[in-house]
């Protein structure tokens, strides 16, 4: 995974993995190629709904 920041690495695989965990998926450390497509969709939108959340929660607290 390419990350805009560096040094944040770490803090996107843990949300990641934390995403999966929500969604019931469990993910190993490494290579996770044998996820079905579904699988892997259900933790990239776990992903984005935490973030559209976060980001509304920090502009409606401005």
């Amino acid at each position: 995974m390419a990350t805009l920041v560096p040094g944040a690495k770490k803090a996107l695989e843990q949300f990641k993995m934390e995403a999966a965990n929500e969604v019931g998926v469990t993910l190993n450390q490494g290579y996770n190629g044998d996820l079905t497509a579904r699988q892997a969709g259900s933790i990239g939108g776990q992903m984005v709904k935490k973030m559209v959340e976060s980001y509304e929660n920090s502009i409606k607290n401005k």
